[in-house]
């Protein structure tokens, strides 16, 4: 690992599980929010959203087997050395939970199937109680008018396919995910509008296989901590690639045989946050449009232009897989929607010295540097660079920016802000969580302003619903609605201030009159 850039604060989408981890409780001023639900298209979702692993616990039983995270946790990679073994218990709770939802108000749940639970060897048979455990929470849903927004995977899969041929790094993963894929549709398809391939695959690539912060922890030698397989500078690129392939496959399943039928939608997930140049030098500038290229690109470029940006082509060479010109043909255009995940911004400054390096991972190749507080720390050089306060860290704008760069970039597609939330430290009193408050206050209505600005955005969902394990930092931030008390047996919930300022938000009155239908006709027509 090269001094002065620890690994496990390189990945932003992991970093900032670590900014949320170092926050305490919000004792600034409460905002009254500037906007209503009135302000939103009548069609527009609101929601919150869990993970499988994150949520639901009882990881031993009704027939499911490991995961990846079952082995990562285990093994004591956490922070706090945690595991999600029981997590928020949302197996055994989830009609209490749903009924929190609908007091709430939540227009949609966005909630993974754990591919552990449902298919425990990866493929091959079908277990029952896993089948029957969705089915119930999807039931439990409609009953109460609540959409079901599914993951299909959400950086987790059957240990077993890791230990059979390296999960992701095979392509053989692309069939059993789209049979697993076939299986959720076939059995939850009548009762889910809205599917979700794979969950920031940018950040899972980056995290699992560059520096060893994700299972399954692979890296290579000078990058990530303390690996004995892997190789940082190929395997997140193999990744990605695999993942767009299989994505392409359950996509072309759905519509080929579910969609009509069923009447849903589909498409991917991208990490993202907004990047600033640090100064105004073209290198700065130029640096900045890298990173877009290189964070954001990567994953949708492939899906809108059929090929990966040029800049990567130009810089990551035969590293970077290619698409056939069969592949590239049928993979474009292959969703209907983007799933957006945003929680900060950062500064970035040009590194173009990093191209006369022999050995680079991804961070290398993207010949750039992201910078924390603007002028004060380098990014990941400390907890104290993740200022809540500081612009690079809570920049609601960003949201704004980000939003509309999709919308330029690639067409205006539907969007939907998958997560977006604020983490506070594991206390008692995170309850009157004001600052989470002021932090969603300021996204909603920045994606607002989006949206009057004519970007596509169709939902928005908290992140999360309850407290939940939160990868990496398991429970040393918390950042749902509705407080879970870890150290209760029955872990009781609790909602928190946050819970009524949406329950609020989401009060049903009359909504702005957009032609959305017509938007989205528009922008299918093109592809």
């Amino acid at each position: 690992m090269r001094e002065g850039r620890p690994a496990w604060l390189l990945i932003p989408g992991v970093a900032l599980l670590l900014f949320l981890s170092s926050l305490e409780e919000g004792s600034g001023q409460l905002t009254e929010p500037s906007f209503s639900r009135a302000d939103f298209p009548l069609d527009f979702d609101f929601g919150a959203g869990t993970s499988s692993y994150q949520v639901e616990g009882a990881v031993s039983e009704d027939g499911r087997k490991p995961s990846i995270w079952d082995t990562f946790t285990h093994a004591g990679r956490t922070l706090d050395k945690s595991t999600g073994d029981v997590a928020s218990d949302g197996y055994h709770k989830y009609k209490e939970d749903v009924k929190l939802m609908a007091e709430t108000g939540l227009d949609s749940y966005r909630f993974s199937i754990s591919w552990s639970r449902l298919i425990p060897n990866g493929r091959g048979a079908v277990n029952p109680k896993g089948l029957q455990f969705y089915n119930n929470l999807i039931d439990e849903l409609v009953k109460y008018g609540i959409k079901p927004h599914v993951s299909l995977y959400h950086l987790d899969h059957p240990q077993a396919l890791e230990d059979e041929y390296s999960g992701w790094l095979s392509p053989k993963m692309v069939d059993d995910f789209t049979a697993f894929a076939d299986v959720c549709f076939k059995n939850f398809g009548d009762r889910v509008p809205r599917w979700t391939t794979v969950v920031e695959p940018n950040i899972m690539s980056l995290g699992a296989f560059d520096v060893a912060i994700l299972p399954p922890n692979r890296c290579s030698y000078p990058f990530g901590i303390n690996c004995t397989v892997g190789n940082s500078t190929t395997e997140p690129y193999i990744v990605v690639h695999n993942v767009l392939l299989a994505h392409a496959s359950i996509v072309k399943l759905y519509k080929r045989k579910y969609q009509v039928k069923q009447n849903g939608w589909i498409g991917i997930n991208v990490y993202t946050f907004w990047y600033y140049p640090l100064t105004n030098s073209s290198a700065d500038i130029k640096a900045t449009q890298r990173m877009l290229e290189f964070y954001v690109g990567w994953i949708l470029n492939p899906l809108v232009f059929g090929d990966y940006p040029e800049v990567m082509k130009k810089i990551v060479g035969s590293r970077l897989p290619s698409f056939t010109k069969s592949q590239s043909k049928q993979i474009k255009g292959l969703f209907d929607f983007i799933g957006v995940n945003h929680y900060y911004s950062v500064y970035v400054k040009d590194n173009i010295n990093a191209s006369e390096m022999g050995l680079r991972d991804f961070v290398m190749d993207s010949l750039a540097l992201m910078l924390s507080k603007l002028f004060s720390c380098s990014f990941g050089s400390d907890l104290h660079c993740y200022d809540p306060t500081a612009p690079s860290s809570f920049d609601p704008q960003g949201l704004q920016y980000m939003l509309e760069y999709l919308r330029d970039a690639y067409g205006n597609p539907p969007l939907f802000v998958e997560e977006n939330g604020y983490g506070i430290g594991r206390r008692e009193s995170g309850l009157n969580d004001t600052d989470r408050i002021n932090y969603l206050n300021g996204f909603v209505g920045s994606m607002l302003d989006a949206i009057r600005n004519g970007v596509n955005v169709k939902g928005y969902f908290v992140w999360s619903f309850i407290d939940v394990f939160e990868f990496l930092t398991g429970y040393q931030s918390r950042c749902g609605l509705y407080h879970v008390d870890f150290d209760d047996e029955n872990r009781k919930r609790k909602p928190k201030l946050s819970a009524g300022w949406y329950s609020k938000l989401l009060e049903r009155k009359d909504g702005m009159k957009l032609n959305k239908t017509a938007m989205d006709t528009e922008y299918h027509a093109r592809w």
